[in-house]
């Protein structure tokens, strides 16, 4: 098998959707001789900032000297983005070994891709013998495939609206299902501030008696200026609390110093989310996967702190599932311009649609629609400061569109899931 083939395996897991239940994870896991069992994890759940926690929380652990696996989910470009060691992508080699030794046991088990993707990350990870795992949830947390782990710590960001046709309508359930990961005695942070999730988050942690720390900004290093931060926007100041935060729950675990903790942070990365791109002659991109309203939220109070006095022209595309029209309002006042586009996804928005809402919300405003992002970075070339949101699958084309990553054949459509299909 080669590697081109290997995707393409990958893409015959999509039939089966996505699912939630964690049987099929288990029953593949055993198969695989339970590697989960061999590893450590943090394990990380929540609405928005999942992603930057897990990168800062990973640097910090590296820092310290540890070999650290990172699985997190969707991938920008490549599948390989989804298993990291210290940073490093999987090797294409070892994507496809694990590929064959999996899929003839997954023949009577018809694992989902992400279920598939999840056991591969546990024998990689245990065959290279990590010292830790920082262990992000695809969706949810309760029924997520993620979830057949026993963590050293369980780690909630926030409770927001977004994925509410599988997590539910109110945050009450949403904060159940992202509580989902919570185990008898392992402790649990959490930066989740909205009273009702809390409320909900704290009931579930008393049931279990997992001990729970609640982490707000700013964290004492950042605050006394002795650690700087990398990334964009204000609301990294809470993700960079809550990781800082689960380091010390973790400390008689895992020992870390304040120098490697400062380390951690200065050194930490985290493409497509609050991303700034200077190009020549002064030209400034910033990419940023804004795709419910509160990371548009996020993105609003970015640009206007961090560039006060500008109006950026805005390139938007969305999945038709998400909540875009109320993220096209929010966005609409910050900008003069706005170019709609098609996501490379069978779900996304009509850009005719998007660009309705737009000229609508900010009627002063030039509004185009686009079937592509080329087309769209074609006709705003001259801009000087552009901003490209909304889905993360646009963000991963952009950066390939942009020549900051290469291309990978495609890879970038094994985000396209359909919604859950089992429940257990």
């Amino acid at each position: 098998m080669r590697y081109a083939e290997a995707i393409q395996f990958l893409y015959g897991l999509q039939m089966f959707g996505a699912s939630f239940g964690l049987e099929p994870t288990r029953r593949l896991a055993a198969l695989a001789g339970n590697p989960q069992e061999k590893l450590r994890f943090i394990h990380v759940a929540g609405t928005n900032g999942k992603g930057s926690t897990c990168a800062m929380l990973e640097s910090i652990y590296r820092a310290a000297g540890l070999r650290v696996g990172l699985f997190t989910s969707p991938h920008l470009v490549s599948f390989r983005e989804r298993i990291q060691i210290n940073r490093q992508l999987i090797p294409e080699s070892e994507v496809v070994r694990l590929i064959e030794e999996l899929r003839t046991a997954n023949q009577k088990n018809e694992a989902t891709l992400f279920e598939f993707a999840t056991v591969m990350a546990l024998k990689y990870f245990a065959e290279q013998k990590c010292d830790l795992v920082i262990w992000e949830t695809g969706l949810g947390g309760r029924l997520d495939a993620t979830n057949i782990v026993t963590p050293l710590a369980s780690v909630i960001t926030n409770i927001a609206f977004d994925h509410q046709q599988w997590l539910g309508d109110t945050l009450e359930k949403i904060a159940a299902e992202k509580a989902g990961i919570i185990k008898p005695g392992v402790p649990v942070v959490t930066t989740t501030t909205a009273p009702e999730a809390l409320a909900v988050i704290g009931n579930i942690a008393r049931w279990n008696n997992a001990p729970l720390t609640k982490a707000a900004p700013p964290s004492p290093l950042l605050a006394a200026g002795t650690a700087a931060l990398p990334l964009l926007g204000e609301h990294q100041k809470t993700n960079a609390a809550l990781a800082l935060a689960t380091v010390e729950v973790l400390q008689r675990h895992i020992p870390v110093s304040a120098d490697n903790i400062r380390e951690g942070f200065a050194k930490v990365n985290w493409p497509g989310r609050l991303q700034l791109i200077q190009h020549s002659a002064g030209r400034k991109i910033l990419l940023d996967g804004a795709h419910n309203p509160a990371g548009a939220e996020t993105l609003r109070a970015t640009l206007e702190k961090d560039f006060a006095g500008t109006r950026p022209a805005l390139i938007f595309g969305a999945l038709a599932d998400k909540d875009w029209p109320d993220i096209c309002r929010l966005l609409a006042p910050l900008t003069l311009k706005v170019f709609a586009v098609s996501v490379a996804s069978e779900r996304t928005a009509d850009p005719v649609a998007v660009a309705k809402v737009f000229r609508a919300a900010s009627p002063q405003s030039v509004v185009a629609s686009f079937q592509n992002l080329p087309a769209a970075l074609n006709a705003c070339r001259e801009e000087p400061f552009l901003v490209i949101t909304g889905s993360l699958y646009l963000i991963g084309e952009a950066l390939e569109q942009l020549g900051c990553s290469p291309a990978e054949g495609g890879e970038r459509g094994l985000n396209d899931w359909r919604g859950p299909q089992r429940h257990k």
